[in-house]
């Protein structure tokens, strides 16, 4: 039996000529894309690429970063970005490196190679594409420097490496106490909550995350009610970890991030520590901005989306339903955020006529089945999205069990004349239908307690007429009513009632 894929909520993504724009317009891309026109004539580098020192000065200025201390820093990342994804393509001289020890002669110090093993740098395919092509070709070319960089994101600081490089020369990764899958996991899965919050609410997203609870969600158990101070101190390590790793990954347009003030990371034995508040009050007090602050972009949405489908992930966004029929977009809906539901549906809606639509999605919802419930409810909702046009639908099924109590609900709600009052048999069906629906979405919830206890307050006999509906939910929309209901009397009332549907059954 195949293994279930994971599967995410579903997400808005901008159209891919918006997110084009953005890819254009991150800091980095644009910077690569500058310094490959720059290289169009052909540069001097050296073999594999890299800048000597005079172009590297000439390249920061072109980028007009030499008022910035980093600047050469940017100019080299923006230089190593444009050859890394073909915006830049470096021609080696023939017998570069000839010695067959894959080697650069320049690494063990031979100054004298430079000239000898000089290479071209020229304007590369990937360039023409960034003008000439579409919107999915600019995609591409952002998503592979993108991947580059997470890649660079998840590896040591250089100057641990070289610390821990043995007499050998060879790197010794337990000295250096870093696990490559590890840290690209950890990375992955911090992109992930931010991926999920932006799903599961689009307004709390637009809203930056503090670094220490997004450090604290990936460390901190989920039954820990105190974190230990082992734990506190892995999430102070986590926040200086992820505070290096977001500054490199915003210039990509990857996230919008507000560092951690310097002036709280303190040196603790060689390594770098959050300096944390002593009371709680003190950080009420403080301005939790100054601890890092982050946010998912739109461009972010669509790459860590698009990691999570090449790692098999199920990652449905919005609009993915709209050719499909309505069977699956009524099982669909129920388990999707109530934007990106409602969204979902627009969709679908726009891609047919109101009057097929609302006959798509009546046909769909029938049966007695355990979801068909939820089913129906869904289907009311998706109608009540429809114009006046989907009428003649909603009347063709007015004698039917299943659907003539919400195609008088439809009807009643567009001001629609003439439709015959339901009987008492239909209106029954249908509210056990509806509080069935109800307790498969949101099982005992706050809404359907109010909801209950409405309707048994509105009629006195509710329940010497409930029990007797030809509904296959009766007796468990009965015995949750029991549960539900404040009133002992009442909630006697609905077991006992639940008791004779059973045995009516």
């Amino acid at each position: 039996m195949p293994e279930e894929r994971p599967t995410m909520p579903p997400v808005r993504l901008r159209t891919d000529a918006e997110l084009a724009r953005d890819a254009l317009a991150a800091p980095l891309l644009a910077r690569a894309v500058r310094l490959a026109r720059w290289a169009e004539q052909g540069k001097p580098v050296a073999s594999g690429g890299a800048l000597p020192e005079g172009e590297l000065r000439e390249a920061t200025e072109l980028l007009e970063l030499t008022g910035d201390e980093d600047g050469p820093l940017y100019a080299a990342q923006a230089w190593q970005l444009a050859v890394d994804t073909g915006l830049v393509e470096i021609e080696e001289p023939a017998g570069a490196d000839g010695d067959g020890d894959g080697d650069d002669d320049r690494v063990n110090g031979d100054e004298s190679a430079e000239d000898e093993f000089s290479a071209v740098a020229t304007s590369g395919e990937e360039l023409r594409l960034i003008t000439e092509g579409g919107p999915r070709d600019v995609l591409e070319i952002w998503l592979d420097g993108f991947e580059t960089v997470l890649a660079d994101a998840a590896a040591p600081d250089l100057s641990d490496i070289a610390a821990q490089i043995s007499e050998s020369g060879e790197l010794d990764l337990d000295a250096l106490d870093w696990n490559p899958e590890e840290e690209a996991e950890f990375l992955d899965g911090v992109l992930g909550n931010l991926y999920l919050l932006t799903a599961l609410d689009e307004e709390a997203a637009t809203a930056p995350v503090p670094l220490p609870a997004l450090a604290a969600s990936m460390i901190v158990p989920e039954d820990m009610d105190e974190p230990t101070d082992d734990i506190l101190e892995e999430v102070s390590e986590a926040m200086v970890r992820l505070d290096d790793q977001f500054r490199l990954l915003a210039p990509t347009g990857l996230v919008e991030y507000q560092p951690v003030d310097e002036a709280l990371i303190q040196e603790v034995d060689g390594e770098g520590r959050i300096q944390e508040p002593e009371t709680a009050q003190e950080l009420e007090d403080e301005d939790v901005s100054r601890y890092g602050m982050v946010r998912l972009t739109p461009l972010g949405v669509y790459a860590v989306r698009a990691r999570m489908l090449e790692a098999g992930i199920d990652a449905p966004a919005v609009g993915d339903l709209s050719d499909q029929g309505a069977d699956i977009l009524l099982d669909a809906l129920p388990g999707h955020p109530e934007p990106a539901a409602r969204a979902e549906a627009e969709q679908w809606l726009a891609r047919r006529t109101p009057e097929e639509a609302a006959r798509e999605l009546l046909a769909a919802a029938r049966g007695d089945d355990e979801d068909a419930p939820l089913r129906r409810l869904t289907c009311q909702q998706t109608l009540s999205l429809t114009g006046p046009e989907a009428e003649p639908a909603l009347r063709e099924v007015l004698d039917d069990r299943h659907l003539g109590g919400l195609a008088r609900v439809w009807l009643a709600e567009n001001g629609v004349a003439g439709v015959p009052e339901p009987s008492e048999e239909m209106v029954f069906w249908l509210t056990v239908d509806t509080l069935a629906a109800q307790l498969a979405s949101e099982g005992d919830s706050a809404e359907l307690r109010d909801l209950v206890r409405g309707l048994v307050d509105q009629s006195g006999s509710f329940f010497d007429s409930a029990w007797r509906v030809d509904h296959p939910a009766t007796a468990d929309v009965l015995e949750a009513m029991g549960r539900l209901h404040p009133d002992k009397k009442a909630a006697k009332e609905a077991r006992k009632a639940a008791f004779k549907a059973r045995s009516r059954a």
